[in-house]
């Protein structure tokens, strides 16, 4: 725990001190938080390529979710574009954290460029199963959100018409499916882990013959950190999760804390946060998506210490110590 007080002048008495009294703020911070091993890892391949081959290096998409993480990548020398055909001939591309379709590396290869693929190791884990539900014959449903580049890149490593979205629990009863068909499921990796939980609950009692992957495919690091928030809404007015609105993983977090009974408000930067959020709220909770760096946690301490005496606590329920290798290319 780390506590700070407001400073008073020498010699000041009581009342003055009183007076002029910052009201206290405790602040449970959620640990885990933050960057996961695979957005350390796609971090790194950008800043490793950078010095490899020289700016400027072209990454199709953000290679993760965070303006904070993209500017900064940006301003090293990184260009990023949301399709290949943006990319330079000659130039090195990097392929984002979330994945991509196989006809993405192909094309890639076809035009002789330089490619480094930053895909999570645990998305590309989904991505083989996907390839091993086909070849035993069955029809994937797949647990995501419609458009997100993790599924976007799911989806594009099977056969088109093989693969079939289910969002809610409400989308598996409208499914064309029967109990005769040969059916398995996977999900995205930054899901909801209750509402996912419940969508695999309902496939099953519908289909019961359908295949489930030998583990988990939601990943470590959501699991973790919906698991912290659990812990430490319940004991708060107010939850602030660091995150961008398209990061899946983030939005997760502010519904997890809104479920267990807490306000709570997604922002990006400290700038976000409206003192008026603070009115009635003596304990706040903290933590940041996959995608958000530490940098940013400490910007919001200090932008709530403006206003409150803050006292921090950490709430650890998890530790974390996953590493993934880097491509062959940049290892070393």
């Amino acid at each position: 725990m780390n506590a700070t007080f407001p400073s008073a002048p020498c010699g000041a008495d009581s009342a003055f001190i009183q007076s002029d009294a910052l009201a206290p703020l405790r602040v449970l911070i959620a640990a885990p938080r933050g960057f996961c091993a695979g957005v350390d890892r796609a971090i790194e391949i950008v800043e490793r390529a950078i010095r490899l081959y020289g700016p400027p290096v072209y990454v199709r998409h953000e290679i993760v979710h965070n303006r904070f993480v993209v500017d900064g990548l940006r301003a090293k020398g990184a260009v990023f574009v949301e399709e290949l055909d943006e990319v330079p001939d000659g130039a090195p591309v990097i392929f984002s954290a979330h994945g991509v379709p196989k006809s993405v590396p192909d094309a890639a290869t076809a035009r002789g460029l330089d490619w480094l693929d930053a895909t999570c190791p645990l998305v590309s884990k989904v991505h083989r199963q996907a390839e091993r539900q086909i070849e035993a014959g069955r029809h994937i449903i797949f647990i995501g959100h419609k458009g997100h580049p993790e599924v976007i890149g799911t989806f594009g490593q099977v056969p088109e018409g093989t693969m079939t979205l289910v969002e809610t629990v409400e989308d598996v009863a409208s499914l064309p499916f029967t109990q005769e068909d040969a059916l398995g499921f996977l999900t995205q990796t930054t899901l909801s882990v209750d509402d996912t939980h419940a969508i695999i609950e309902a496939l099953k009692e519908r289909f019961p013959q359908i295949h489930a992957p030998r583990a988990e495919d939601i990943c470590y690091a959501t699991s973790n950190r919906q698991a912290a928030v659990k812990v430490i809404a319940p004991q708060t007015q107010l939850v602030l999760v660091i995150g961008a609105p398209n990061s899946s993983n983030s939005m997760r977090l502010v519904e997890v804390a809104e479920r267990c009974g807490a306000q709570a408000h997604l922002v990006q930067r400290a700038t976000d946060i409206e003192e008026s959020w603070l009115e009635g709220v003596t304990t706040l909770g903290l933590t940041a998506g996959a995608s958000a760096p530490e940098e940013l946690v400490r910007e919001v301490i200090a932008r709530l210490s403006q206003w409150r005496q803050v006292t921090e606590e950490q709430v650890v329920t998890a530790q974390e110590n996953m590493v993934f290798k880097l491509p062959r290319q940049l290892a070393g």
